[in-house]
This record gives C-alpha cells, structure tokens and sequence, in this order.
C-alpha cells in the first residue's frame, strides 16, 4: 500500500515549521528521519493532510556546549550519536544505547527528537533520555517551553506536545567523571524492540540517581523512585523490592514480563553498584 495524497512542504526554520503546524490545523505531521511515519501512513495507520519535512532545518541538527549541559538538536541522527561526533560528556552512555537501535541505514535516517516525539513505549530513547535527566524543549506559536523528560511522554504513542508545536531539541545534563550507567535490554533478536529495558545512572559528584524501566509491557518509560536510594547507597535492592517496584507501576505484568524486567533492572543496579 501507498500514502494517501498529501500536500508536502520542507521549510528551511523552525519559525516557517511551526508557521505550517499551525496553519496545518491539526492535519499536518512532521516528518524527521521517517523511519516510523514513512512505513504507518503506507499502511494508512497514520495520516497527514501536510507533511513538513525538517530535514533542510540546520538548527535541529545542531549541537550546543551549553557549560554543565549539552544542547542537542531534535534532528541529530541515531548513527551521529553512535559515532560520538557530538562529543562524549556521558561516559558513553548515548553512543551504546544508539548502536543497538535498529540497523545501520534506520540509524543513518532515524532521528533523536523524532523516536521521543513518535513515543512508542518499547523504544530506547524515551528510557535513556529519563534516566539521563533529559529537558526537551519545544516550539510552538506561542513561543517556546520546556518539560522534563517524565512529563514528555504522557501515555503510549502519546506525549505532551499540542497540535501546533515540534520538539526542537534535548537538553542533557553532562555526567561526571565519577558517574556510573548501565543499560539492559532484552531482545528476542538484533535489531528488534526489547522486551524490556533497564536503565540506572548514579552520578555522586551532581547528587543524581536514576533507575527506569520501560518496553510494551509497562507502557513505555516509567521511573522506579524506590530502588534508587539502594543504588544511591551502593547496594543492590533484593529481589523482592525490584519485583514490588515493578508491581507498582504496572500491576498486570505476567510471570514471564515479570521475570525478564525483574532480571534486566537486576543486572544494570549490580552493575552501577558494584
């Protein structure tokens, strides 16, 4: 199947892109790398009276030493993280979360802001992006505002952007060199989602502790604040807490999501903490 017709704009600001979303009334989509969008309107699972394609906007592609932050452009690619063109202030933490994403050619195409923006609840970014601190910044008629990384997404496929607005970029706190992470993912092959998603970073030096979950099975990324204070400790949390903990958050996991989260959230705490 093909898209239905569409009219199709390329704007060369963030100014005339947000221009288009308003004037667009609700029928206009972004398109960014295209990686998600491009295959649900072929299969008319999405669709967009107007597409405005951000590629020619070099603003989002744009990377801001900003001092105790980094500001990185929503239209930064998977495979330019991966690289670690941008510079590493995260010991590493993005380049590894980028290189299991997918393929080589989805990361040559696939963008930062547009996986956090299509929030599928089974994706990388949005876990790492909340176990990071991440503040994503958004443009709309009205201006522009920003929101934590927790408040961003809402829901499954869901986040907090209004019809007329577009992520312009994610602003990270920079890691210390005393900082530690870990991320976990199980899989049931490469390249595919995981079925679940573990993500712990513990930064003494900024007072920072995070530990977060995420995949289909718990609805997206969901912070565990009740683990992080063993972390924090340098201890590991029995099992029984990360199960309570997990239980909290999504009552209807089954034995089997149950398991494999309870393990990843296992593995990436020791890791942090040993």
């Amino acid at each position: 199947m093909k898209a239905p017709a569409f009219d199709y704009l390329r704007p060369a600001t963030i100014a005339e892109a947000v221009a288009a979303l308003a004037e667009g009334a609700g029928g206009a989509r972004i398109l960014a790398g295209g990686q998600s969008l491009v295959p649900m309107l072929n299969l008319r699972v999405a669709f967009a009276e107007t597409l405005i394609d951000i590629g020619a906007i070099a603003d989002l592609r744009a990377v801001v030493d900003e001092g105790e932050t980094v500001l990185i452009g929503a239209g930064v690619t998977h495979a330019t993280l991966e690289d670690g063109t941008i510079g590493d202030h995260w010991r590493g933490m993005p380049a590894f979360v980028a290189r299991d994403i997918a393929y080589r050619a989805v990361r040559n195409r696939g963008t930062l802001g547009g996986s956090l923006c299509h929030a599928d609840p089974a994706a990388d970014w949005p876990v790492a992006m909340m176990a990071l601190g991440a503040t994503m910044l958004l443009a709309g008629p009205d201006g522009e505002r920003a929101l934590a990384a927790k408040d961003f997404s809402v829901d499954v496929f869901t986040t907090a952007l209004e019809e007329d607005e577009m992520l312009t970029g994610i602003r990270l706190p920079k890691l210390s060199p005393s900082a530690r992470w870990s991320y976990r993912k199980m899989r049931k092959k490469a390249g595919a989602f995981g079925e679940a998603i573990a993500a712990v970073v513990h930064d003494p030096a900024r007072g920072f502790t995070r530990v977060v979950a995420g995949s289909s099975a718990v609805g997206g990324p969901c912070r565990l604040e009740a683990l992080e204070g063993a972390v924090a400790l340098g201890s590991l949390a029995a099992e029984a807490a990360i199960r309570t903990a997990l239980a909290e958050r999504e009552p209807d996991l089954d034995r089997y999501e149950m398991q494999i989260h309870a393990t990843c959230l296992r593995r990436a705490m020791k890791e942090v903490s040993s």
